[in-house]
């Protein structure tokens, strides 16, 4: 039975110091050990019309799916198989234009053998990573990626500094290939719309004010009808336009409160809008920039333009909204 008491002698900081040190040598000692064996397999994923799909068996199946799962999320397609269910009807997600990336550390799993046969039947290409080069699959694998023979971090032997290395080996290739295919933010926003980091990826586009809602008067008008587009359209600022839809001022609700002993009926919007420097955006930017921009600036909208022409206006609040902060 285990014991539900915990030693009271034991120094847990030390053997957390010891696991991560342990596992910081495995990393250290598998950077040193990337060879040409790496590029090979990058060519092979690159030159792909399928999938990379991917499988393991225990602590390993685990480190897999993660791999898989960060393949597809950074541009190249990628799906976790498990071994068990592959023999049961999974084996007919591989295709002949995948390649399969098969994980072991021991590189003698036996469930992982009717996934080996299968690819050997119908000649689609291995790659294994494992840490015996010897081994069962590193002989059947048409690319073998060895893992350094490193001392796993529990004095039990479970994996640790081998699944740290795997992990760590699957977000090299990620890595590699999403660069290699000039793979951007804004396309890792495609495959993240929820949560933080999607939200972090929004560009100003996607929560821009436009249309009848972008408050806007020309600059011939009257103090009055720049208060009235402000009330209109709600967000504390109004655009100045010229004769040819350029952005040329910038009035908001603190310079109404500045300006109340102006006539309002009287005096041209012209002579109290702020007219430069002007403080845009442009809507390509990351609403992230855009608050930057306003957090130093001390403003909490800002104007969208294009060509100096106002297309948008993006506020704080949008952007607070969009959970970007």
């Amino acid at each position: 039975m285990l014991n539900p008491k915990i030693d009271t002698k034991l120094d847990s900081i030390a053997i957390a110091r010891r696991v991560i040190e342990q596992e910081m040598q495995g990393l250290s000692t598998l950077s040193n050990r990337i060879d040409n064996q790496f590029n090979i397999a990058i060519d092979l994923i690159f030159s792909l019309s399928g999938r990379v799909m991917l499988c393991g068996i225990g602590k390993s199946g685990h480190i897999a799916r993660k791999i898989a799962a960060t393949l597809a999320s950074t541009g190249t397609p990628a799906a976790f198989v498990h071994a068990s269910e592959a023999s049961h009807g999974d084996m007919g997600m591989i295709t002949d234009k995948d390649v399969v990336l098969l994980l072991s550390n021991s590189g003698e799993s036996g469930e992982l053998n009717n996934i080996v046969e299968y690819c050997k039947r119908f000649a689609i290409p291995i790659i294994g990573i494992t840490s015996n080069p010897n081994s069962t699959l590193a002989k059947a694998s048409y690319v073998n990626l060895v893992l350094p023979k490193i001392s796993e971090a529990s004095d039990i032997d479970a994996p640790t500094t081998s699944t740290t290395m795997m992990l760590a080996l699957g977000d090299a290739m990620a890595v590699v290939l999403h660069e290699g295919r000039g793979f951007t933010k804004a396309d890792f926003k495609v495959f993240h719309p929820g949560g933080k980091l999607g939200a972090k990826l929004l560009r100003v586009a996607d929560i821009m004010h436009v249309g009848e809602a972008l408050p806007i008067v020309h600059e011939e008008v009257q103090m009055i009808d720049a208060v009235l587009e402000i009330t209109k359209k709600r967000l504390g600022y109004v655009g100045i336009i010229n004769t040819e839809f350029n952005l040329v001022g910038v009035f908001t609700d603190g310079d109404l409160r500045r300006h109340l002993s102006c006539d309002l009926k009287t005096t041209a919007i012209s002579e109290v809008m702020t007219k430069s420097p002007l403080i845009t955006v442009n809507q390509n930017n990351l609403a992230s920039e855009a608050l930057g921009i306003m957090n130093r600036k001390a403003i909490t909208a800002l104007f969208v333009t294009e060509a100096n022409k106002p297309i948008g206006i993006i506020h704080m609040h949008d952007i607070l909204r969009a959970r970007v902060a």
